[in-house]
């Protein structure tokens, strides 16, 4: 049976203003960029960002794209050296990712980045997400806007086909203009090949062209266009660095941690979920929506308390408990 279709509204003052609406309430807009139409939410608003998740099907809990207005408003955002500048004064506004550290000051809620030190952004030159940015005064974060493991979307019917009523408004300003994703680069690395290419790349850095020291590596994605690497890629030889989902252990604190505790043990600060009270709750009302968007942050509360080890209440495996159980036992892996 078909979902319901989402509102969908032609491009302009009338559509901005009621997405901007949307997206300061907490809600999810579906947004054409020059790439693919974009599933935005609040990127500093955790429980808007879950609702991404949940709204894909089947999350990941992957890095998302955080798009902002300009490279001031990415500045305060994320450190950038000259070859970042060099990059983003030649190609933003348009389809290129730069994956930086994040300022701990920032804002960005912790899902956005997988609890990482890093963060995916990038200024798109589309005109209905420059608009959207600036009439909601928020940075965005925006996988693409399908089903997990669909075909990303190049026209608001994709999105409407896709995500049905999961989403409360598409803003259709025709089919976008590349078709594709982002290039994403960390460094002088591209771990996802886009419009940009290597080669233009290679031109923008500082000193121009190819050389020692000052090469770019092309690497394969390793996943679904709508979910970004933010780890290091590795050039052919190297041994494998760490990117979300790679590894068996990762998100994870540096205290041993307890998984379906239903109390604490001697030393141990319980995370609670629903009947589970424990210390501090990921939802004391059993929402796994609130638990998606308080993980992250509540693992980065349990390191840095006294106890010497954590423990995590059972949480249901249901929808986007799937992805919070997946962090989980990737965080108690050793």
């Amino acid at each position: 049976m078909a979902r319901p279709h989402p509102v969908i509204l032609p491009y302009g003052k009338a559509a901005t203003t009621e997405a901007a609406n949307v997206i300061r309430a907490g809600g999810l807009v579906a947004v054409p960029t020059e790439t693919v139409y974009g599933l935005a939410a609040d990127a500093t608003d955790a429980a808007a960002v879950a609702r991404i998740y949940a709204a894909k099907g089947r999350p990941s809990f992957n890095p998302l794209i955080v798009h902002v207005a300009d490279l001031a408003a990415a500045e305060r955002i994320a450190v950038f050296d000259a070859d970042a500048r060099a990059l983003a004064a030649a190609f933003w506004p348009g389809p290129l990712t730069l994956v930086l550290p994040l300022r701990p000051e920032s804002g960005i809620a912790a899902l956005v980045t997988a609890g990482l030190d890093t963060i995916a952004i990038r200024v798109p030159r589309h005109r209905a997400m420059q608009d959207l940015i600036a009439a909601s005064g928020r940075p965005l974060a925006a996988p693409s806007a399908n089903a997990s493991g669909g075909i990303s979307p190049t026209r608001a019917a994709h999105v409407a086909a896709s995500l049905g009523d999961r989403v409360a408004l598409i803003i259709d300003d025709g089919a976008t203009e590349a078709g594709v994703e982002s290039t994403i680069v960390m460094g002088r690395t591209v771990l996802r090949p886009g419009p940009v290419t290597a080669e233009a790349l290679a031109l923008a850095f500082p000193g121009g062209g190819r050389g020692p020291g000052g090469e770019v590596v092309v690497t394969e994605d390793d996943g679904p266009h709508d979910r970004p690497p933010t780890g290091p890629r590795p050039s052919p030889g190297n041994a494998p660095v760490v990117a979300p989902g790679q590894l068996d252990s990762h998100y994870a604190p540096r205290k041993l941690l307890r998984l379906s505790a239903v109390e604490a043990e001697a030393g141990e600060w319980l995370i609670g979920f629903g009947a589970v009270a424990g210390d501090v709750s990921l939802s004391a009302s059993g929402d796994l929506i609130e638990a998606a968007a308080r993980l992250f942050d509540l693992l980065h509360a349990a390191d840095a308390n006294a106890a010497a080890r954590i423990a995590v209440a059972p949480v249901p495996a249901d929808g986007i408990g799937e992805a919070i159980n997946d962090r989980l036992r990737r965080a108690a892996h050793r």
